[in-house]
């Protein structure tokens, strides 16, 4: 909170179902996970707007650990599918197996059908299998054989990727890109986190323990009330038209070839909502746009060649399109 917060916005923080969740999450994960703050907070955030996330990051830098850590915090089912190229879409979504004790066929459940799901290294999948992610992701149902399966209301997807392997793997096209609310850019820890992250292995012995650290969870009630109070952020006109001024200069930057979509829009709002509530607001401001802006457009956008030879990234153009833009007055 600012020092110009007033007595009521600070008591309506403290009282904040949203605050109180990163407050624990931070703290809880914290326990397994030396620092990436930023990573647990989007990660969090992915869920409270009930959207996917794709966590990008060199190997070693906690992803996996991060995920599956979460997902105990959020005491909801979890299961994890391992990419590789001989991956076929039954293999996550299940598959119809004849019965000869009641002649007839019976539909086997596949991984997907759970409340949490870890695809690791996505972008060693074939095209055909991350495709059959495609429908689970955006409607939350599989359709097999002609029948559709509804998934859980919370339903969510991570997946991580490796930036710098190009052998064996297949680029995530832009309509699969499109479906993740968030991309995660995961960094190397600083010097003082990596010494915690010694510290601990060697006082637990062996790293395969350390993910079976005990953590406090949180109920679905705190998860369901935290998820209320983003849904529930106001949004004054004013704010509408700088998210959307936002949105369309991306489409027409001089450096970007392929904008932002309305579905990007859509999905800038709910999570520019969701910093709101973390910081314990029930309104939106600029600064909630701002936040989310990169996690939420960065792998949306695709640049000309000739600007990512100069060493541009989608980061950078970002933040220029950012400060080009007015604030509302």
């Amino acid at each position: 909170m600012s020092e110009g917060a007033t007595d009521q916005e600070q008591q309506s923080a403290a009282s904040s179902a949203a605050v109180a969740l990163f407050e624990k999450g931070r703290a809880e994960l914290g326990k397994v996970i030396s620092g990436q703050v930023e990573m647990i907070d989007q990660a969090l955030l992915t869920l409270l707007c009930g959207g996917h996330a794709l966590v990008e990051g060199v190997p070693g830098v906690a992803k996996t650990l991060t995920v599956k850590t979460l997902a105990r915090f959020l005491s909801l089912d979890f299961r994890r599918v391992q990419g590789t190229p001989d991956m076929m879409p039954a293999d996550i979504l299940g598959t119809s197996v004849f019965s000869l004790k009641t002649n007839d066929f019976s539909f086997h459940k596949g991984p997907v059908f759970t409340q949490f799901l870890l695809a690791d290294e996505i972008n060693r999948m074939p095209p055909r299998t991350q495709a059959a992610l495609l429908e689970s992701m955006e409607e939350r149902q599989v359709t097999m054989d002609g029948e559709c399966h509804a998934l859980d209301e919370y339903f969510t997807v991570f997946a991580t990727q490796n930036p710098l392997e190009f052998e064996g793997t297949y680029p995530l096209p832009e309509a699969q890109l499109d479906r993740f609310l968030l991309k995660i850019h995961v960094g190397y820890p600083s010097a003082a986190e990596e010494r915690t992250v010694l510290e601990r292995h060697h006082a637990q012995g062996e790293a395969a323990q350390l993910e079976h650290s005990p953590i406090q969870n949180v109920s679905f009630e705190e998860l369901a009330a935290a998820r209320r109070e983003v849904r529930g952020v106001r949004v004054e006109p004013a704010m509408f038209d700088y998210l959307l001024a936002v949105v369309r200069r991306t489409r027409e930057w001089p450096a970007v070839s392929l904008g932002a979509s309305p579905r990007a829009a859509a999905g800038l709002l709910i999570v520019a909502k969701g910093y709101a509530a973390r910081d314990g607001r029930d309104y939106l401001i600029p600064d909630d746009v701002k936040d989310a802006a990169l996690p939420c457009l960065r792998h949306r956008l695709i640049l000309k060649p000739e600007v990512e030879l100069e060493g541009f990234d989608p980061d950078r153009v970002l933040k220029d399109i950012l400060a080009a833009v007015p604030l509302p007055k």
